[in-house]
């Protein structure tokens, strides 16, 4: 083993790569040398915070991602990339476009002039989204292309050059490239830092300032904001440029000399360009007098006699960044009526001053408060000033099973979670928050199939895209159709679908008692035991106090039943392809020979023989043996024909993919392989059987040829499925016990 480098040697190595990280990222500059990277790159140094906000969204990518009721962009700072994904949000596509689109309508305005609120049930997502935002803003923060700047005043000490730091000093007396930006501390007598983060372009007079925009290589119709075309400097940075300015007899170069320009990083613990304001905080800026302070006595003469004044306080941390009021409903509304002049004209008013702000306002609330809000005589003047974006529960089982996966596995710590866990806790939290169709608002031909759908047949609608078994092949291609309809249905009503239900936070202590549990592993039973238990505290929860409504929706007792025939649904499927008795092929292959016939008898068309290779009219017996299967009604043509206009309607959505049967008819599948297993029921139920015996540790009592498909059966179960032998054991038990007795 190599001895380790010696402590210098380390620290040499780390002070150069340093060194070299902090010149890479340009984290000093001189103005001028500022000035140069504006001309380099003006489109990413003139944004304003709605801009960055806008950018960073769009810096780490989108994809458009399909769902049964249509195609949305998901932006892939919600997948949190700077951290694997850890914290990631799940879903909410909507929310994000929402979001985004109102960033890009502020920068078209030319300033952030609403006030974002996200409002939603509690558990919904709102803080998750914020964090997203706020920890991709930090990440881009500290990338090349997310570089931020500010500046700082530098006072040269008395010894570095003549003429009393840095004034009335003869010509050539001192020259450090024009700027004392590069001054060691030991060379400084004093810094004037900018708690309030000016752009240093703002150092730039107005009309000078214009006339440089205009010359710069801008993309076409490049919105500049307010901030940039009229800002100016803060009160501080405007009284030490005065007294410079005067100091110096006009002489501009010169007190450019004193500014050095800094880079800065969005951090939310630092409390920079991403502030969060709580419910219970009330001051969101303040200001103090920093003149007499000691650590100023360095500074200039002509500056010792000037009122500087410190600012302080959430907004003006927020400052360049963006400020999230936490719960903002919350607070007495005499805590945030300034927000209303503040938003609108971008400045907030102090004693002494006007902060002129670029800042985005982002806030969260609970649609409770939100009601409240709405009925107050106030609200009429807020209304112009908030950007109301809606956050409702998860509607996609699938999204909720990630979620509760990821909570799973950190409860769980070392111990086997079994399959589907997370899914029985997702599937009832989603089914309690499915509202019961308003059929009277479609055609009864749709109205009729609507009426029929229940909790689980609407969470699979909008899930997977599977129409009810029972469904004519007519009316569930018209469900299909008309998914998206259904999906926004209650968009514009009070009690809209996702607002009531289940709560994350409440499923995740449903999930945590699981996890403390009672068994060597986590059994998805346990789970169910556990919102069993929940829905005995009615009094604790507004969702268990609802009426239960025709089709089984709000019944939330019933529904743990409907999820626990569910789970024995999947675990079911998973041990009857594991014993392997009926391959999962069959039924596949034996539709996908039905594709091909009826493909080439639209067409017309002869068949090629795979066995004899020649070519044969379509089997006409084959198909109509499949299609009695199928519970095909009306007229054979116009169902084949269906299915080839369904191939085709797919085929345009998916350029240049070849069909996937599975996707495209999944429900006539499902209902070929349910029919699959019925005919082999009876062997199925022995092979489950020699499963259990297999074990409980009792497969000498098997035939060889029994012991080596129960074994290779308990193999796939374990290593393609996921499940222990505990797990499996008892998961297996509950099955044989429940569908395989005889």
């Amino acid at each position: 083993m190599a001895d380790a480098p010696p402590v210098q040697t380390i620290l040499a190595q780390l002070s150069q790569s340093i060194r070299q990280e902090f010149g890479r990222q340009r984290r000093v500059m001189s103005f001028a040398e500022y000035l140069e990277l504006v001309m380099t790159e003006p489109a990413r140094q003139l944004r304003s915070a709605a801009q960055y906000l806008a950018d960073c969204f769009d810096h780490y990518g989108t994809q458009l991602v399909r769902y049964p009721h249509g195609e949305i962009r998901r932006f892939g700072l919600f997948d949190c990339p700077w951290s694997g994904g850890e914290d990631q949000l799940f879903g909410q596509e909507q929310v994000q476009n929402e979001v985004y689109d109102s960033l890009r309508a502020m920068v078209r305005e030319g300033r952030a002039n609403k006030v974002i609120l996200l409002h939603g049930p509690n558990g919904s997502a709102k803080s998750t989204f914020l964090r997203c935002l706020g920890r991709g803003a930090e990440h881009y923060s500290t990338l090349p292309e997310g570089a931020l700047f500010r500046f700082s005043w530098i006072f040269p000490s008395q010894k570095t050059g003549k003429g009393g730091i840095g004034f009335g000093g003869a010509p050539g007396t001192f020259d450090l490239g024009a700027s004392y930006a590069g001054l060691p501390d030991d060379a400084i007598d004093a810094r004037l830092g900018d708690e309030l983060r000016d752009h240093p372009l703002l150092l730039i007079p107005l009309e000078e300032r214009g006339q440089l925009l205009a010359t710069l290589p801008l993309p076409p119709s490049y919105p500049l904001s307010d901030y940039i075309r009229h800002g100016t400097l803060s009160a501080k940075n405007r009284a030490v440029y005065d007294a410079l300015l005067a100091s110096y007899h006009g002489d501009y170069e010169k007190v450019l000399r004193h500014v050095r320009v800094e880079r800065f990083y969005v951090s939310q613990r630092y409390r920079t360009a991403w502030v969060t304001v709580e419910p219970q905080l009330s001051v969101d800026a303040s200001e103090r007098q920093v003149t007499a302070d000691r650590s100023l006595a360095a500074l200039p003469p002509s500056l010792q006699s000037v009122a500087l004044f410190e600012y302080g306080g959430e907004i003006v941390g927020a400052n360049r960044g963006f400020i999230e009021y936490d719960d903002l409903l919350k607070r007495p509304l005499e805590h945030y009526k300034y927000l209303l002049t503040t938003v609108e004209r971008g400045e907030l008013s102090l004693p002494s001053a006007q902060l002129f702000l670029d800042l985005v306002f982002v806030g969260s609330c609970n649609d409770i408060h939100l009601s409240a809000f709405r009925e107050m005589p106030d609200f009429q003047s807020f209304k112009g000033r908030f950007e109301l974006v809606r956050v409702p529960y998860i509607l996609d089982v699938r999204h909720e099973e990630l979620l509760y996966q990821a909570r799973l596995t950190e409860a769980a710590g070392a111990r086997h979670v079994a399959p589907h866990t997370a899914y029985v806790a997702a599937l009832w939290a989603v089914l309690t928050r499915m509202r019961k169709p308003q059929v009277e608002r479609y055609p009864s031909g749709l109205a009729d199939a609507l009426s029929k759908l229940t909790p689980l047949d609407k969470a699979l609608l909008y899930s997977e895209g599977q129409v009810p078994a029972e469904l004519a092949p007519d009316k569930a291609r018209l469900l299909l159709a008309h998914v998206k309809d259904l999906w926004h249905e209650s968009d514009g009503l009070p009690v809209y679908e996702g607002r009531v239900g289940a709560s994350p936070r409440e499923m995740q202590a449903v999930l945590l008692a699981a996890a403390g549990g009672r068994t060597s592993y986590v059994s998805p039973l346990v789970v169910l035991d556990e919102i069993t238990e929940l829905t005995r505290h009615s009094a604790l929860y507004d969702f268990l106090r609802q009426d239960p409504q025709p089709g089984g929706y709000l019944d939330h007792k019933k529904l743990i039943e409907v999820v626990r025939q569910r789970l024995f649904d999947r675990i079911d499927d998973e041990v009857r392809m594991a014993v392997g008795l009926v391959e999962e092929s069959e039924y596949a292959r034996v539709f996908e020979r039905y594709i091909t016939h009826v493909m080439h008898t639209v067409r017309k068309e002869k068949v090629r023989n795979a066995a004899t290779g020649r070519m044969d009219e379509p089997d006409v017996a084959m198909m109509m043996e499949v299609e009695k299967t199928l519970e095909v009604t009306g007229r054979p043509d116009e169902f084949r024909g269906s299915l080839i206009s369904k191939i085709g309607a797919w085929s345009i959505d998916h350029k240049g993919q070849k069909p996937v049967l599975g996707e495209i008819f999944s429900d006539l599948l499902r209902k070929l392989r349910d029919a699959t297993f019925a005919r082999h029921k009876k062997e199925i139920a022995r092979g489950v059987k020699d499963l259990m015996v297999a074990l409980a540790g009792e497969s000498l009592s098997l035939s060889p040829e029994a012991q080596q498909q129960a074994h290779k059966a308990i193999a796939t179960l374990i290593e393609h499925h996921g499940y222990s032998q505990d797990s499996l054991r008892d998961l297996v038990g509950a099955l044989a016990g429940l569908r395989y007795r005889e």
